[in-house]
């Protein structure tokens, strides 16, 4: 169980007052992406989390490679798997991708991500809700430490986005739960394994991430309703392992708006997570840098908050599309007889066509955007405001 780091005792001053140019509530994933962008730019930035940098890993912490490579990243890497491996009552098969997953330790992570965040704060504060939004732009968070105030305001809390309005609550939202946990592993191994069997969920898939020292084993369901606990000890007994240090999560499997009432929101709290296959990693930084872009050009006095929102936003609507095709294969895939689940996933095994369909996969949110130069500020904000007329 995670131990909450929140400064206490004399440590525990008030936040009360507290301004900056930037504030983003979250420090994970989406939240660090988001200050990554920003550092040298000059603005104040405050970084605000209930836990520590890195110290709540809620995830089973693996990402294709190519990407923490793009983010400089590689030192956090446990494991590198080539390989995917996909099992049903029909049999097995195994694919070599066109690029691979590694799993990653998570504190280190986030603490490599932090050191390029330039002069960004950091404070620990559990966000509790928005407070007021004042004439001259800045909007009131409110945390257990004192409000703090700031024009630029960023959501990555997860899935209960916390500065909306109302917040997500399960079972009744559109939300997977996953378990998961984590003996003790040789370092054997060479993919990440996947059980797609209703014997194990209904709804859903379980798994295996080689992490070095350990296996990370767990099992999600799309429908929030069915406890996950059982099948996850049934599936680490099933591979001869003890069912330790666990750990779980909701996570969306539906894309939400991307800002809502002068806010951005990235990560978990916009539905930054793939449906079918629950990775929410890849996306978090790709959709915190796109957020970090919008917000460094506004600081940077070459657009406005107005017109950062409108781009951001367009930015996350034209991803419906995947998004959508992904909601659509999670609905259908569980409803599949399974001979003909099997046979789908043997015929897939082509390696032409692996390496097509887990290539549309990885450039559905490519790692190449980390190194792409954005549009010109001044560019994107004429056409965010030309969006924003013609939609009058």
């Amino acid at each position: 169980m995670t131990v909450r780091a929140t400064s206490r005792g004399a440590q525990r001053t008030s936040l009360e007052g507290t301004r900056a140019e930037v504030l983003i509530c979250g420090a994970s994933f989406a939240g660090l992406a988001v200050a990554r962008e920003l550092a040298d730019s000059g603005a104040s930035v405050l970084v605000v989390d209930r836990y520590e940098i890195g110290e709540r890993q809620t995830s089973a912490c693996a990402c294709p490679t190519p990407w923490l490579e793009a983010l400089g990243l590689s030192d956090s890497i446990k494991q590198e798997l080539p390989y995917m491996s996909f099992t049903t009552p029909g049999g097995s098969v195994r694919y070599r991708l066109p690029w691979s997953w590694s799993s990653f330790d998570y504190r280190q992570l986030c603490l490599l991500l932090w050191d390029q965040c330039g002069q960004a704060r950091f404070e620990t504060a559990k966000v509790e809700s928005v407070g007021e939004q004042h004439a001259d732009g800045t909007i009131d968070v409110i945390t257990d430490r004192g409000t703090i105030s700031a024009p630029l305001v960023v959501d990555a809390l997860g899935w209960r986005r916390v500065l909306s309005s109302p917040h997500y609550q399960p079972p009744q939202a559109p939300l997977s739960r996953g378990l998961e946990v984590h003996p003790d592993h040789d370092g054997s191994g060479d993919a990440l394994d996947i059980w797609v069997e209703r014997g194990i969920v209904r709804r859903g898939y379980g798994w295996r991430v080689p992490a070095g020292d350990e296996a990370r084993i767990g099992v999600g369901s799309y429908d929030p309703v069915q406890h996950v606990k059982e099948p996850t000890v049934e599936l680490a007994e099933r591979l001869d392992r003890d069912a330790v240090r666990y750990q779980g999560n909701w996570f969306p499997h539906r894309l939400r708006e991307g800002t809502e009432d002068e806010i951005f929101f990235a990560g978990d709290s916009a539905g930054h997570c793939f449906p079918l296959s629950g990775e929410g990693i890849r996306t978090a930084f790709y959709f915190g840098i796109a957020c970090g872009r919008e917000l460094r050009a506004v600081v940077e006095g070459r657009s406005d908050r107005s017109a950062a929102l409108i781009a951001y936003q367009r930015f996350n609507c034209a991803h419906k599309r995947p998004f959508a095709v992904a909601l659509a294969l999670q609905r259908l895939i569980p409803t599949l007889p399974p001979r003909l689940l099997a046979a789908l996933l043997s015929m897939i095994g082509n390696q032409r066509i692996v390496d097509r369909a887990f290539g549309w996969y990885l450039n559905q949110a490519a790692p190449q955007f980390v190194d792409s130069i954005p549009a010109p500020a001044a560019a994107t904000a004429r056409a965010a405001k030309t969006l924003s007329g013609a939609s009058r």
